[in-house]
């Protein structure tokens, strides 16, 4: 039977150690990484993560249309690291000029991105996957004074409030400490 969970915090606050926790006792683990390696010290932060994972687990790299490697992969278990960066890259996989976008526009690209995450739930669904999935808790902060910061908060608020929706578990991670919610 699926299963899917949401591990949500903010930025080093222990989500993705947790999410791993999860699935210490299994081997059979797909790790769908969807950072893209832009700088040095991005370097330095994918490798550190691949070090700190169980060797025996599949690695995946890429942040489209993953709902097909859920179903070309044969491992049970799944987890993706992290919406936060997926909708990122999705935002500028594409010449979108921000700063100008109109309402309609920005439903537009969240509906494509939205879509995007509910073909892999859907996956992992119709294939009976266990799926963890890492998000970023982004509401917390500062209300950006530039547009496109604004334009990511709102987007990835409103997909992890689908996301908590449609999940069997959710968890929020603090200061190292998960506290479930659902």
């Amino acid at each position: 039977m699926s299963k899917i969970t949401l591990v949500t915090g903010g930025s080093r606050s222990g989500k993705s150690t947790f999410a791993e926790k999860l699935l210490e006792d299994k081997d059979d683990v797909l790790y769908i990484a969807t950072a893209i390696v832009t700088d040095k010290e991005m370097e330095k932060r994918v490798e550190k993560h691949k070090k700190s994972r169980n060797q025996k687990w599949d690695t995946y790299e890429g942040f489209k249309e993953l709902d097909k490697a859920l179903k070309e992969h044969t491992n049970k278990y799944i987890m993706l690291e992290c919406i936060g960066t997926m909708v990122t890259n999705l935002m500028f996989s594409e010449n979108h000029d921000f700063d100008n976008m109109d309402q309609t526009e920005i439903q537009r690209l969240s509906i494509s991105i939205r879509n995007e995450i509910n073909k892999i739930i859907l996956a992992a669904k119709e294939n009976d996957k266990e799926l963890i999935i890492v998000t970023n808790e982004v509401g917390w902060g500062l209300v950006s004074e530039h547009k496109l910061g604004r334009i990511f908060s709102d987007m990835l608020g409103h997909i992890n409030q689908f996301m908590a929706s449609i999940s069997d578990e959710v968890y929020l991670v603090s200061c190292g400490l998960p506290l479930k919610l659902k």
